[in-house]
C-alpha cells in the first residue's frame, strides 16, 4: 500500500510522491518559546513525529529531512525578557529567555518519545543575510519588492495580496469577500485590508535589526518562509502544523514563498492537526484547565501522554480526559508486559498499512491490540512484530522492569513486600486456604496493587 495523505490545499487524500525519494523534506511550525509548552502544543509535535518515523521507515533514515523551527521573536517574549532581565539590552535578554524556554520545550517533547528534528532553526538567526548564504528574511523581502509583490508604507513593508491572483486558496478565502468595511479592519496605509506585514519598525523597547527600511523586526509569517527555504529549498514535500495556522500564517507563507521564488507551489502537501479540548471544554487559563506538558509529566509517563494523543485521528478534535489517561496507562502496562523485553526486528505490515492511510493511528492501535493477543499466547513471530511495531511509533523506550519500577517509585510501593505477599497468597491457594488467599488479595488491593492470575503465574501492577 502506498502512502496516502490528506492535503489541506486540494482538500483530498492522495498518494504521496516525494519530489526526490532520496531527499524527502518536511517542515513543521514549531513553538513560540516564551514559557512552558501546554498539552495542545504537544499534538503537532507527536503527530508529525509519527510521520517522521514512518517516512524514515519507508525511505530510509538518511533520506528524510525534518525541520521544525523555533520562533524566538514575539511580543510575549519581549515582555518576559524585559521583566526577567531589565539590565540587559533587549536582544540579549530575549536570547537568555528563549534559550531557557527552548531547552525546556525540547526536554518535554523528548519525554513524549519524540525524535529531535534534523534541524531546529531559530528565527533570530535568519533575519539578516548569513555568511553561509542560506535564505534570510531581509533578502526575501527585497526579492518581493523587486518582483512587485511588496511595498513600503506607514513605516512598514507590506505584502500586496492583490499581486497574487490565487491568494486564499489554502483557507478558501476570496479576496472579493474581504473588501474594506466588510468584516475587516482597515489600516489607512494599506492598499488592501488583507495586506500583511513583512517588516515593521522597532521602538527603543522592542528588538530590532538594521535593514534597508530602518531598524526594525520581521513579521511572523516571513520567518517560516526563510527557514524552510534555508534547509529544504524553494519547494519541498510536506508542510505541517495546527489547524489554527491555516489562516493567516500558512496562507501568507505560501504567498511570500511562491512570489519571492517565482514557483507555482511551496509544498506538495499541507497537513494540519485538529484542536484539543480538556474534559469537553476549550483549554484556557480563565477556565482553570490550562495544563502544561511538564505538569502532566509529573503525574504520568510521557508514553502515556503519547498514546492518549494517538488514540484520536490527527485531523479530528481530541478531548483530553483523566479517564483517557487512565485507560492509556493500563494499555501500556499490558504492552510492556507482553513486548518490552523482546528485541523486535521488523514491524507488522498491517501497522505500516494503517499509518500509510493518512496516519490512521486509531486503526494502528486496533491492529496492535490484535497482534498483542497473538503475542501473549506465545506466538514469537507476533511478539517480535509487536515489539518492533511499538518501537517504530515511539513506545517501549524502557525495559519492562524499568517501566514497572518507575510506577512503583511514583506510587511509593515496596516491590519486595508485594512479591512476598504474592508468594504467601500462592502458598495459601496451593493448600486450598482460600480465605487467607482472599485476605492477602484484599490487603494488596488496599495498598493500591492489582493482581492478575494466568496460566503463566501471577503478575501485579499499580492501580490508578
Amino acid at each position: 500500500m502506498s502512502l496516502r495523505l490528506y492535503d489541506t490545499l486540494t482538500r483530498e487524500k492522495r498518494s504521496f510522491v516525494p519530489l526526490d525519494p532520496k531527499n524527502v523534506r518536511m517542515y513543521v511550525c514549531g513553538p513560540t518559546v516564551y514559557d512552558l509548552a501546554h498539552i495542545g502544543n504537544a499534538r503537532p509535535v507527536i503527530v508529525f513525529d509519527v510521520l517522521f518515523r514512518l517516512l524514515r521507515h519507508l525511505y530510509g533514515a538518511n533520506h528524510v529531512t525534518y525541520v521544525r523551527n523555533i520562533t524566538d521573536v514575539d511580543d510575549k517574549i519581549n515582555e518576559r525578557a524585559a521583566r526577567d532581565f531589565p539590565g540587559l539590552p533587549l536582544n540579549e535578554a530575549i536570547r537568555k529567555v528563549t534559550e531557557k524556554t527552548a531547552a525546556q520545550f525540547n526536554t518535554d517533547v523528548a519525554a513524549l518519545g519524540c525524535l529531535p528534528p534534523t534541524f531546529e532553526p531559530r528565527a533570530t538567526d535568519f533575519v539578516l543575510p548569513r555568511d553561509d548564504g542560506k535564505t534570510d528574511m531581509v533578502t526575501l523581502i527585497k526579492q518581493l519588492i523587486a518582483r512587485g509583490h511588496a511595498y513600503e508604507a506607514g513605516g512598514e513593508v507590506l505584502f500586496d495580496v492583490q499581486s497574487m491572483p490565487d491568494y486564499g486558496a489554502l483557507s478558501g478565502r476570496n479576496l472579493e469577500e474581504q473588501r474594506p468595511g466588510a468584516r475587516v479592519a482597515i489600516d489607512a496605509h494599506k492598499k488592501n485590508p488583507l495586506d500583511f506585514v513583512l517588516w515593521k519598525q522597532s521602538s527603543t523597547d522592542e528588538p530590532g535589526w538594521e535593514s534597508p527600511w530602518g531598524i526594525g523586526r520581521p513579521g511572523w509569517h516571513i520567518e517560516c518562509s526563510a527557514m524552510s527555504a534555508a534547509y529544504l529549498g524553494e519547494v519541498f514535500d510536506i508542510h505541517g502544523g495546527g489547524l489554527d495556522l491555516i489562516f493567516p500564517h500558512h496562507e501568507n507563507e505560501i504567498a511570500q514563498s511562491r512570489c519571492a521564488h517565482g514557483t507555482s507551489s511551496m509544498a506538495s502537501h499541507w497537513m494540519h492537526n485538529g484542536f484539543l479540548q480538556i474534559e469537553g471544554e476549550k483549554m484556557s487559563k480563565s477556565l482553570g484547565n490550562f495544563v502544561t506538558i511538564r505538569e502532566l509529566l509529573a503525574d504520568w509517563p510521557g508514553e502515556v501522554l503519547r498514546l492518549n494523543m494517538l488514540k484520536t485521528h490527527y485531523r479530528s478534535p481530541i478531548d483530553w480526559t483523566l479517564k483517557g489517561l487512565e485507560e492509556s496507562a493500563k494499555t501500556l502496562d499490558d504492552w510492556y508486559w507482553v513486548a518490552a523485553d523482546h528485541s523486535g526486528e521488523k514491524p507488522s505490515q498491517v501497522i505500516i498499512e494503517a499509518l500509510s492511510d493518512d496516519l490512521n493511528t486509531p486503526q494502528m492501535i486496533a491492529e496492535l491490540h490484535g497482534i498483542r493477543n497473538s503475542a501473549a499466547s506465545g506466538n514469537e513471530r507476533d511478539r517480535s512484530q509487536f515489539a518492533a511495531s511499538l518501537r517504530l511509533v515511539g513506545f517501549l523506550s524502557e525495559s519492562a522492569e524499568e517501566w514497572k519500577g518507575r510506577k512503583q517509585q511514583a506510587s511509593g510501593i515496596d516491590a519486595k513486600q508485594i512479591d512476598i505477599l504474592i508468594s504467601d497468597r500462592a502458598a495459601a491457594r496451593a493448600r486450598k486456604d482460600f480465605k487467607e488467599s482472599d485476605r492477602i488479595r484484599d490487603q494488596l488491593a488496599a495498598m493500591g496493587v492489582v493482581i492478575k492470575d494466568s496460566k503463566e503465574g501471577t503478575t501485579w501492577e499499580v492501580a490508578r
